[in-house]
């Protein structure tokens, strides 16, 4: 559902308008509102990474520097001749079909007794390893292909954007928010599941930790949705 109490990343837009029906001037005629939205298609409310969404800079053989995506693909090849009007040109949502695979929920909330984890926490792979134990599951219960979708607890601030959006740290009562990074991510490489999510913002932890970018070693290395 998009609603205006959702979650809205960064200064995104939420505007919607109901134009109320003109004062009628005879009985009988017809009466017609009109809806206005204005807003963001990506990061509001839910959301899905798709490989187009974030890339890096690289030095390129011919010396410049250039920002490339998943699989090698450049900005000038993302974007084409009309600059990213119309959509992006590769790597776009739209080639990714349905997928149907096994759901593994790991519950680091419940592992850890609360309600919610501390918006500074950071999962680590002991956590990851003791929460698959108490739901009678071990690493290999994981196989190539399963989608990963870890429980923070963290959906209690859904309808309150000021805490659940951690793109503005330090802003009214924003103070980031919990989730794996680096060695949970690369351990989830090692398993080659398809897709990562969680019931935050990002799926990792924000601010980001020194452990490791989570989007760029998930979807940008190695091609697995966020």
């Amino acid at each position: 559902l998009y609603e205006a109490s959702m979650p809205q990343y960064g200064n995104r837009p939420y505007w919607l308008t109901s134009h109320p029906v003109a004062q009628p001037m005879k009985e009988g005629e017809g009466a017609v509102h009109r809806d206005y939205f204005t807003g963001f298609v990506g990061q509001m409310g839910t959301q899905f990474d798709a490989l187009g969404h974030q890339g890096v800079a690289v030095r390129m053989e011919d010396g410049s520097l250039q920002s490339v995506f998943y699989n090698g693909i450049t900005e000038e090849e993302m974007t084409g001749a009309n600059q990213g009007l119309g959509g992006i040109e590769a790597l776009g949502v739209e080639h990714v079909k349905p997928i149907i695979t096994r759901g593994i929920l790991i519950d680091i909330a419940g592992y850890k007794g609360v309600p919610t984890l501390a918006p500074d926490y950071e999962v680590t792979l002991t956590d990851v390893r003791a929460a698959l134990a108490r739901q009678n599951m071990t690493e290999s219960s994981i196989r190539q292909g399963d989608a990963v979708i870890f429980n923070y607890g963290w959906s209690v601030n859904w309808s309150n954007p000021s805490k659940y959006n951690d793109s503005r740290v330090g802003v009214g009562e924003n103070e980031g928010s919990p989730g794996i990074g680096g060695e949970v991510a690369r351990w989830l490489v090692e398993r080659k599941v398809s897709m990562v999510g969680a019931d935050s913002c990002c799926v990792q932890i924000m601010p980001r930790t020194a452990s490791g970018n989570v989007h760029h070693l998930l979807f940008f290395t190695e091609g697995i949705f966020l």
